[in-house]
């Protein structure tokens, strides 16, 4: 800061320059004044260092909590350690009303839109999975035989983002310098590593639930790294699975929850009861499966971020890296006891504490304000509907089986036609086009036929085409959402829409996928390099985020963004 006796300084030359003014040439005097006025003045450059600790973010760290709900920031806030989530929303900016702005609300499509800023409709992941009407098979979201499993024996490993049809943010990044850039993607899923990484990403790892170790595929790699073998030698997996589960706190402190054993809570694979504690250490036979199912994953997968960090040099070059770090325990968690159980509420409690010291790593390790973090969420989650139905609150669930064999039997009474509908995902019907077309059979009546037997179910509200979207009586946010969602490549050909607080699946346990806002409301808090604290209650969307880090590190949008930099954070 320039002081008071600098100003005065300042005024002395003046007056000497001005008295001396016939006597020095006036270009000297031009000169004179703008070399004191550079000292006056601090440069951008000085001002950026200031702010943001280097001229550019050293890491980008997208940190991403599958399942987790907006709300979920502030409901446990009271016994949350000051240097997790706390420490992000008080030294960090949130967005506090980010939405995803298409349906299915699913990981895959989560994923893809946050690193490509663009939506189903154009990057292609529809859906986890989607029917191949090319192939009259199911398709799966990275699924590619044409590569091998690196690490382990299994099939684990045959995936790649060959089916994302646009770049991410670290492929722009990459091209941004002649891919001097490292990007690595890490989750215990192989959609929520390979989708955020992209196409020319260093590597992409995710865990082989048969074996308990991490992996890849020879889309990127011929062999594991030598800090990958290491880390899996260690077995941490297995050795998180010798203790039991017991609440972080007193159970008494979990006023936040229901009682601990429900009748629509599913157990841990290999227990017997959704009740605390849960013996771990007993599971013998899939325990590297189970182990999804706790909280020690999310720890685990920061361990391996940590070693990737390490292993890799992230941060440590002349151009900015990128780690994609997804936790996927809190999914697997949330599906079998929902929102509203005590193991969601502890396993939050402890995800604070391992966010904590990761801050703590990247203090150390990549510097304070040398490393930007966004913390955000692929989806949220419905409440278990029998826990609402306790509460006298709507809701319900359905199975679309039945009801597909009824109208494929009366289809092929009426049109002798087997099994018209040959598909069904993602609430939407796959209907057989071509055979109807071979048939020469009225595909409008068909398709008539179908959304007016949809019409009668009580849980639906509407069904259409969804080629005929445009034209659909449907709410704005509703038609934004569907259209945003609907690829005419991988979509299907019937979709419907229900009430709030139903969805497709079992008695037990809950899911995700619908446009409500307890599956579109996430969180969007950013963290770090640049990053003043604030907060905004506008409406943004998961699609601001990758154009806002291209933003922030002045390179391009990925190819098929639609989304709007986050003013507030770039200014």
């Amino acid at each position: 800061m320039v002081g008071s006796g600098c100003y005065e300084r300042v005024g002395l030359y003046l007056q000497k320059f001005t008295l001396s003014m016939k006597k020095i040439p006036a270009v000297t005097v031009l000169f004179c004044l703008l070399t004191i006025a550079s000292f006056a003045q601090p440069t951008p450059a000085t001002i950026a260092n200031n702010n943001a600790g280097g001229a550019r973010a050293k890491l980008v760290i997208g940190l991403m909590v599958d399942q987790m709900r907006w709300d979920y920031l502030y409901r446990y806030n009271k016994l949350y350690s000051s240097g997790g989530f706390k420490r992000l929303l008080t030294q960090g900016y949130s967005f506090e009303n980010t939405m995803i702005p298409y349906t299915p609300t699913y990981t895959a499509p989560g994923h893809a839109c946050v690193y490509t800023g663009s939506v189903p409709a154009i990057h292609g992941i529809v859906g986890n999975n989607w029917f191949n009407k090319e192939s009259n098979s199911y398709a799966y979201c990275t699924g590619d035989s044409t590569v091998a499993t690196v690490g382990s024996g299994t099939n684990a490993g045959k995936m790649s983002p060959a089916n994302l049809w646009t770049t991410t943010v670290g492929d722009e990044l990459k091209l941004s310098n002649n891919f001097k850039s490292k990007v690595i993607g890490i989750s215990l899923k192989d959609r929520g590593a390979i989708l955020p990484a992209g196409h020319s990403a260093d590597a992409a790892y995710w865990y082989d639930d048969a074996v308990g170790k991490f992996i890849t595929s020879t889309y990127y790699l011929q062999e594991l790294p030598a800090w990958v073998n290491q880390f899996n030698r260690q077995d941490l997996a297995g050795n998180y699975m010798s203790k039991d589960w017991n609440t972080l706190y007193p159970i008494n402190k979990y006023v936040l929850s229901s009682r601990d054993s429900n009748a629509f809570e599913v157990p841990i694979p290999g227990e017997r009861a959704p009740v605390f504690p849960h013996k771990l250490s007993a599971i013998a036979n899939g325990k590297y499966s189970s182990f999804k199912y706790t909280p020690y994953a999310s720890t685990y997968s920061f361990d391996f971020a940590k070693a990737a960090i390490d292993g890799e040099n992230l941060g440590a070059g002349a151009a900015t890296d990128i780690l994609a770090l997804s936790i996927s325990a809190t999914d697997y968690i949330g599906h079998n006891f929902g929102p509203n159980s005590i193991e969601i509420e502890d396993t939050y409690y402890r995800l604070d504490k391992d966010i904590a010291d990761f801050l703590i790593y990247l203090d150390k390790k990549i510097g304070k304000n040398n490393y930007l973090l966004f913390l955000t969420a692929d989806h949220g989650v419905a409440h278990v509907p029998a826990f609402l139905s306790e509460h006298k609150i709507p809701g319900g669930t359905f199975d679309d089986g039945p009801i597909i064999r009824e109208l494929n039997s009366s289809l092929a009474g009426a049109y002798g036609v087997e099994n018209i509908i040959q598909g069904a995902l993602n609430y939407q019907f796959y209907l057989d086009l071509a055979k109807i077309e071979k048939a020469g059979k009225d595909l409008a009546g068909i398709k008539a036929t179908i959304i007016k037997k949809l019409k009668t179910q009580p849980y639906i509200v509407a069904a259409f085409e969804t080629s005929q979207l445009a034209t659909a009586t449907l709410t704005p946010t509703q038609k934004q959402m569907m259209v945003n969602g609907y690829n005419p490549v991988r979509s299907g050909d019937i979709m419907y829409t229900v009430k709030p607080g139903y969805f497709d699946g079992g008695t037990k346990g809950t899911t995700h996928g619908l446009w409500n806002p307890y599956d579109a409301h996430i969180p969007n808090v950013w963290f770090g390099w640049g990053i003043k604290a604030g907060r905004s209650h506008r409406e943004t969307f998961m699609t601001d985020i990758a154009p806002t880090i291209s933003a922030l590190l002045k390179i391009q949008a990925p190819n098929g963004n639609v989304g709007k930099v986050l003013e507030e954070i770039v200014r």
